[in-house]
């Protein structure tokens, strides 16, 4: 099924680029020039999410933001064709990084899954990265608990979540109120749901959710298990992290261990913010960002 994006234009105004990898087509954003900032979404949102920090920090920077393939406007590939797994969502940005070829050090924004990917990212390439922006996501696993009731029901009864998030879109549609603190505008909610609309184009967000390694032996343990062992080889790395308070997925018990692995890091914590950060607080966040950024040059 088509996705309509003219209705959400005035939101979402930006220029569309994709890269073919293999069989498939890998959209992104870039918009304006300078320090090549890398804006990595999680699930069940888009390049969609980061539209406030593309408009802002575009008059300064060159912003880029992906859809993760069978996201956003990237291609639907059925399980025949495409994994869905973390290795592969890295290998994708790895593929595009290096299409873009940016001439200086990136900047990585990351939220939700999108930071496993990210951090990922960064550990295969550290060279490459000359900023961090952690918001909400995780680069370990669950401290000290599991995972919410409601994404263990997902990732383990299977017909029930299958037919729930693919046939009733319920994942993406239950994250628009319970994401977020504040309510968002009807607007804003038919742009994060907007790719989400039929069966075949709900199959990331499904898979998503099954891709989360909770033991050894679960697809992408040994991924994930590499990153929490070796996170603190990014100290070096200049990093912020900014986080809303009421996150049901990402707790304060997440953002406590970020804290706890990077004591000497500015860790911002938003009151009236959820899961959603960037949809409850855009402006305030996009302020601590800018002047992050500008506290933590790049040499070009």
């Amino acid at each position: 099924m088509a996705i309509d994006l003219e209705s959400i234009r005035h939101l979402y105004p930006f220029e569309s680029h994709y890269l073919t990898m293999g069989k498939h087509r890998y959209h992104y954003i870039d918009e304006g020039t300078g320090d090549p900032l890398v804006m990595i979404h999680g699930n069940p949102t888009w390049s969609f999410y980061y539209r406030h920090l593309i408009r802002e920090l575009s008059k300064e920077y060159r912003t880029i933001a992906v859809d993760h393939m069978g996201c956003g406007l990237s291609d639907k590939p059925g399980m025949d064709t495409y994994d869905y797994r973390l290795k592969s969502r890295v290998d994708n940005l790895e593929t595009l990084i290096d299409h873009l070829n940016p001439d200086r050090k990136i900047t990585l924004i990351v939220h939700d899954w999108g930071g496993m990917i990210g951090l990922c990212y960064a550990l295969r390439h550290p060279e490459k990265i000359g900023r961090i922006v952690i918001t909400n996501t995780s680069g370990f696993f669950p401290p000290g608990k599991g995972i919410p009731l409601r994404l263990w029901i997902m990732r383990y009864l299977t017909p029930f979540a299958k037919i729930g998030t693919l046939g009733f879109n319920l994942f993406s549609r239950a994250a628009l109120y319970m994401a977020p603190k504040k309510s968002l505008s009807a607007d804003v909610k038919k742009g994060l749901t907007a790719p989400y609309n039929s069966w075949r184009n709900r199959m990331a967000t499904y898979r998503f959710v099954q891709d989360i390694p909770l033991k050894p032996g679960d697809a992408s343990y040994d991924l994930v298990k590499s990153v929490d062992e070796n996170l603190g080889t990014l100290k070096s790395i200049p990093m912020t992290i900014l986080w809303g308070k009421h996150d049901f997925i990402f707790t304060m018990e997440y953002f406590n261990e970020w804290k706890r692995r990077f004591p000497e890091v500015e860790a911002l914590l938003f009151p009236e913010a959820g899961h959603y950060l960037l949809e409850d607080e855009p402006e305030k966040v996009c302020e601590k960002i800018q002047s992050f950024l500008l506290k933590n040059p790049i040499a070009e």
